[in-house]
């Protein structure tokens, strides 16, 4: 088990500075993904990327960090939380600076790289510090609360800010900006957040298991992200899914052998950890699919601008800060967290269901905006208390390790959403105009298919929710 050092206990003002510190660093992971998603078409230009080889600048970020977030979080428990934290920001902030000044489209890949090695380093303690230091219910709803408007608001902000930075600055600020800002989190980082002593690596240090974990990880994403590719074959897809498959079954028969395995499997004999991680990577599935579909939508149906498409997304960081800040955390130390799950759950499902049949000449005022905001309100439900059955539920001993497992379904979710509803939204699009639909109407109906699906996801989720955790209190 972790155990604190002889530092004492940080105040309470302490604690809202390490919780600050540990925000900014979310925020920052977030907001680069959607600033530099913004930024591509100019990247493209500029360093001559092929439309293939642009997929990159995202896919080299991705694959390193999702692959990364389970090892991470071990690392966490056994070297301490802090450490691993103040590593993978340092290691973010330079890739940033290298990342800003690339003249290259190798060195940007490189950069990218390594920020998702310095991101998943970070990230995947952040959730186990948090409910270290707010371990009193109304304490962490509080700061749950604080982390899911970061982690929910920030890709809507930075589909602004990224319009913002991008036309009036040029994209390497996407990436410089991130140097002075976590190079003051860095000072703040070593001074507010208390040092903590690990397990030691000798009550976990299995290589092989990281090798082999980190290698499955890698190649599902990479599985995932390669089928957008214009060469992507069906039977290379399915080799590398088998393969990935085969090598995260090897992992898992090798934890089950070991007396200290990198993955204590005793944490998915929690049916309240298993569950609420499940329904992580299927509202996340949704969420982002439908941040994707959505903004082509409104870009691609409705006519609008990068920088206006960025506005229009007001709504759902707004709502999302008035429940997630504000109303979430208060109910939820009445009502609980289950409950607030479900409730969540059902807005979010109410939101894709009335975006589903948006028109052709959709209005904003009718179609995109209160959806938004009923979608905004019920992430601010959702994910502060799926992330805090999904914590709560493990040993103190296991919290970076259910952190980085929470992290993984995350971007799991992510990455897996976002492929299979561009994919379909694409087929369809493709299927209605050999019909011989007009392009606007044959996109319409793609992201009206898509949208379904994330309804089906949330649905899933929602089912699950009702019949494991809301109706049964956690295992013992």
């Amino acid at each position: 088990m972790t155990t604190t050092s002889a530092t004492p206990a940080p105040t309470i003002d302490g604690r809202v500075k390490a919780l600050i510190v540990l925000c900014v660093m979310q925020l920052m992971i977030i907001l680069d993904g959607t600033v530099v998603t913004v930024a591509l078409p100019t990247i493209q230009e500029d360093l001559g990327f092929s439309q293939a080889g642009l997929a990159w600048v995202m896919n080299s970020y991705l694959i390193a960090f999702a692959g990364l977030l389970l090892l991470a979080g071990r690392i966490g428990d056994l070297l301490g939380s802090k450490r691993v934290f103040v590593a993978g920001l340092g290691l973010f902030t330079a890739a940033s600076l290298l990342c800003g000044v690339a003249t290259s489209a190798e060195v940007l890949i490189a950069g990218r790289f390594l920020q998702g090695v310095g991101g998943a380093l970070a990230s995947a303690v952040i959730l186990g510090m948090i409910v270290g230091l707010f371990p009193a219910p109304g304490e962490q709803a509080r700061a749950m609360g604080v982390y899911s408007f970061t982690a929910a608001s920030g890709a809507s902000i930075g589909l602004i800010f990224g319009g913002v930075i991008t036309q009036t600055v040029g994209w390497h600020w996407a990436f410089l900006i991130n140097v002075p800002i976590g190079l003051l989190s860095l000072v703040f980082a070593v001074r507010v957040l208390a040092g903590e002593k690990g397990m030691g690596l000798g009550n976990g240090a299995d290589v092989l298991g990281a090798v082999l974990v980190t290698a499955g990880l890698s190649l599902g994403v990479y599985t995932i992200v390669q089928t957008a590719e214009p060469h992507a074959s069906l039977v290379r897809t399915l080799v590398l899914a088998v393969v990935s498959v085969l090598l995260l079954a090897a992992f898992v028969l090798r934890q089950a052998r070991l007396a200290n395995p990198l993955l204590a499997l005793h944490i998915f004999r929690k049916r309240q950890v298993t569950v609420a991680n499940v329904v992580v990577v299927l509202l996340f599935a949704a969420g982002f699919g439908f941040q994707f579909t959505t903004a082509l939508y409104v870009q691609r149906v409705l006519g609008y601008d990068s920088l206006t498409t960025g506005l229009a997304f007001l709504p759902a960081p707004l709502m999302n800060a008035v429940m997630s800040l504000s109303i979430a955390p208060r109910l939820t130390v009445r009502f609980g967290p289950r409950v607030m799950l479900t409730a969540g759950l059902a807005a979010f499902f109410v939101a894709l269901l009335w975006i589903s049949q948006a028109p052709v000449d959709g209005s904003y005022v009718v179609n995109v905006a209160p959806v938004l905001a009923v979608m905004g309100a019920g992430i601010g439900l959702a994910i502060p208390a799926a992330i805090m059955l999904a914590m709560s539920g493990a040993e103190p001993g296991d919290a970076g390790l259910a952190s980085g497992l929470n992290n993984t379904a995350q971007q799991a979710g992510a990455a897996v959403g976002t492929a299979v509803l561009a994919t379909l939204a694409a087929s369809t699009t493709a299927s209605r105009l050999g019909d011989g639909a007009s392009d606007v109407l044959a996109l319409r109906d793609g992201y009206g298919a898509a949208w379904l699906a994330a309804a089906g996801f949330v649905l899933a989720a929602l089912v699950l929710t009702v019949a494991l955790l809301l109706r049964q209190s956690a295992d013992a």
